[in-house]
């Protein structure tokens, strides 16, 4: 399909220095949201993950067991949205969190990098739905979005959508970090939305630059614009360097600013994390938690 004569009838991104007024505004307001109850959601929207070389059958297998047993030692506090592992682990982990509501996520499509066949890619992530993963996160051709190939990584994106059940999330990773300018991360934003993706996903958190207040502005503009025109509602996840309760608080306040308090459940927002877990649990409580 052709995306890229599309582009045009969305209105330019805001320049850098507009983005970045607007994040200062929305720093100061999000001081509002530096309490539990705000906390609670944001542990529970969260993709508790494990995306590691180190990762074994054996390490995967203890890490989802413990997610699982979280709804017993913490029943007062709601669990983490899912668990997000390579695909070759979709299984181990269904068998170790069988019997609770939690999701299971899978980085495919040639994860971090997508630098592989797009053939590659589609089995890959349909060998990961048939092992049992409820969410895809699939990384956008950041390559060909820097070239200019923008009809080119967009259908990347319809072609597995298409092979993909309804039923199935998907997220695309636009790699904001990679992309940098606010007008590049709108047009990868808006491309993948056009394309299928149900969430847009700010970064793998496998290059330097991973997610920033100022990406996330920007592509939850997007999402506004994107649903003003077609009134489909799509998802944002960040993910990448979202480390404390106060960064969780942030991106909860630029959806709750930009998209509206009906963004806030999770089924439209996510947030990516290993070490916010522990952090928000924390400032939950009140006291140093190391539950992971």
């Amino acid at each position: 399909m052709e995306y890229a004569n599309q582009l045009s009838e969305y209105a330019p991104a805001q320049s850098a220095a507009e983005v970045e007024e607007r994040v200062a505004q929305i720093r100061k307001l999000a001081e509002r949201n530096h309490n539990a109850e705000v906390y609670k959601f944001c542990y529970s929207a969260i993709d508790i993950t494990t995306l590691s070389c180190n990762d074994s059958v054996t390490s995967v297998t203890e890490f989802a067991r413990k997610t699982a047993e979280f709804y017993g030692k913490y029943p007062h506090i709601p669990n983490v949205a899912s668990i997000c592992i390579y695909p070759s682990f979709v299984e181990t982990v269904g068998l170790a969190i069988d019997g609770t509501p939690m999701r299971i996520t899978s980085v495919a499509g040639g994860f971090p990098a997508a630098q592989t066949f797009l053939e590659v890619k589609a089995l890959e992530v349909a060998m990961a739905i048939e092992n049992g993963a409820d969410e895809i996160d699939i990384v956008l051709n950041v390559g060909r979005m820097l070239t200019g190939e923008y009809n080119e990584a967009a259908n990347e994106v319809e072609v597995i959508r298409s092979e993909m059940d309804r039923d199935v999330v998907l997220k695309v990773i636009i790699e904001s970090g990679a992309l940098k300018t606010p007008e590049l991360i709108r047009k990868a934003s808006v491309l993948s939305m056009l394309a299928g993706a149900d969430f847009i996903k700010t970064s793998t958190g496998k290059i330097d630059v991973a997610a920033t207040p100022e990406a996330a502005v920007v592509m939850c503009e997007a999402i506004r614009d994107f649903y003003n025109k077609t009134g489909r509602k799509v998802g944002f996840k960040a993910a990448g360097g979202v480390r404390t309760a106060e960064d969780a608080a942030l991106y909860y306040t630029i959806v709750e600013e930009i998209l509206g308090k009906e963004w806030l459940t999770t089924e439209l927002f996510r947030i990516g994390a290993s070490s916010a877990a522990n952090n928000l649990l924390s400032a939950i409580e009140g006291k140093e938690i190391k539950y992971y």
